[in-house]
């Protein structure tokens, strides 16, 4: 599939007027990592659709459409996700990260947060103070893959045994992402139209717009800073027992970043407090999680009707697996990207995708939803849900087909599309956005703060 028609699907998905596509410029063309699959195409388009959308409601808004051009490889190199504080970059993975081989095949462990690090080491019977990498891979060599799998998800940790595609589709889970959008906007109370104010010719398209942000890891993250360039004012907020990963840095441009600790009277009061002006919510929590703390949709939209609820998870709101942990690289595992890649590769070695596109392009999913959602908002009131999941992006990127000679691509220079800027952390290197807007550029005007930085009020 090319970008273009890729582009004109996820336009139809989001339900969006169908002459604003005329008003997007997209360049370049796959492969540009080294990959099977079109990662470039992905990140071109998700990108494309997130831009393209805050445009179209800022044409709502009053304000003539205008010209949205993204370059393939720019965006490509976007989705890397690479920064650097002070010109050191962060390690992205924990050394017991990664591929393991099993007795029957191979798992993938997650351990970025040392509680799930501590759990596998444990459930591998190690200690976690004197094990190392050396050890785990010996323990593992004991186990079997989907016995291994099972015992993780039991224990609330994240790991995955590695299937082929054919495996994964025989599953329940890949049956029932299978049979699931890409992307669900579901009208979930009435309530009247929450009024934006008009635009002048030189405000970005989502300024006026508040959206709270409830995400940790990337896709989430991703997806508030994409509504932040285009103008949002985006609160993040961090429960302060929680654990964040490097990557915050990068990921909190633009944004305002407090602490709400939703299990006391305190936190709640602050979220409350949020959402009484808020038209966008978005969480990326365990599914479940904040439904008992009171903030699942219909609880947020009885709060506050006519609002925008955006729910991130791993595998989609059906299957077995609907209610299970997991990250991209841990999805790109158990759907077969993993295997593909190493067939593709030539030597049959499994690796992962060269970038977290799955997150990458969920995050810029994130961001089109929420924008079509206010869209529809805007027109016909309600309050509206959102859904996107990691396993449907994988399900869309595998339907974009293969990508003729893309193991023996070059990484492209990433120096010409970097720029730097002060932050909370230091001298923060990372890439401009790659959605060029013709009359009103893409910039995240606050500087990344640490979580906790500012208080959780619109008014300060």
């Amino acid at each position: 599939m090319n970008p273009a028609d890729a582009l004109a699907g996820l336009w139809q998905l989001a339900g969006l007027p169908g002459e604003a596509l005329g008003f997007a410029k997209l360049t370049g063309h796959d492969p540009v990592f080294p990959s099977s699959f079109a990662v470039g195409t992905a990140a071109q388009a998700s990108i494309a659709a997130a831009a393209l959308a805050a445009c179209e409601l800022g044409h709502l808004r009053g304000v003539p459409r205008q010209r949205v051009c993204v370059d393939m490889t720019h965006a490509a190199l976007e989705c890397t996700a690479w920064f650097s504080i002070d010109a050191h970059t962060p390690e992205a993975w924990d050394k017991f990260s990664g591929l393991y081989r099993c007795a029957d095949g191979w798992v993938r462990i997650h351990t970025n947060f040392a509680h799930h690090r501590d759990g596998a080491l444990r459930l591998l019977g190690l200690d976690p103070t004197q094990a190392d990498r050396a050890d785990a891979e010996r323990a593992m060599l004991a186990w079997r893959a989907v016995e291994f799998e099972t015992a993780a998800a039991e224990a609330g940790l994240v790991a995955t045994a590695l299937r082929t595609f054919k495996q994964w589709d025989a599953t329940e889970q890949g049956l029932a992402v299978a049979g699931q959008p890409l992307l669900a906007i579901e009208r979930i109370g009435d309530a009247a139209p929450l009024q934006l104010p008009k635009l002048e010719l030189w405000q970005r398209p989502l300024e006026g717009v508040k959206v709270v942000e409830l995400t940790r890891i990337l896709a989430g993250p991703v997806g508030g800073r994409a509504l932040a360039a285009y103008g949002a004012d985006v609160m993040l907020v961090n429960a302060p027992h929680l654990p964040n990963i490097e990557a915050v840095a990068d990921t909190s441009r633009g944004k305002r970043s407090a602490h709400a600790d939703l299990r006391t009277p305190e936190g709640q009061a602050a979220m409350d407090g949020l959402l009484d002006q808020a038209h966008v919510f978005v969480q990326g929590y365990r599914p479940g999680g904040l439904n008992a703390l009171g903030y699942g949709p219909l609880d947020v939209a009885a709060r506050r009707p006519g609002i925008v609820y955006v729910s991130l998870s791993a595998y989609g709101s059906a299957g077995p697996w609907a209610d299970r942990r997991g990250f991209d690289s841990l999805v790109q595992t158990a759907m077969g990207f993993n295997h593909a890649e190493g067939v593709g590769a030539g030597d049959g070695q499994p690796r992962a995708l060269p970038m977290q596109i799955l997150d990458e392009a969920t995050g810029y999913l994130i961001a089109m939803g929420a924008a079509a959602a206010l869209h529809r908002q805007q027109r016909e009131g309600g309050s509206w849900h959102v859904q996107v999941a990691l396993a449907q992006t994988g399900q869309w990127l595998r339907g974009l087909g293969p990508v003729d000679g893309g193991p023996a691509a070059v990484k492209p220079d990433r120096s010409p599309y970097v720029e730097k800027s002060p932050s909370g952390w230091g001298e923060l290197a990372g890439f401009r956005h790659s959605a060029q807007l013709a009359r009103t550029p893409a910039r995240w005007e606050r500087a990344s703060m640490p979580p906790g930085s500012h208080p959780p009020r619109w008014d300060e």
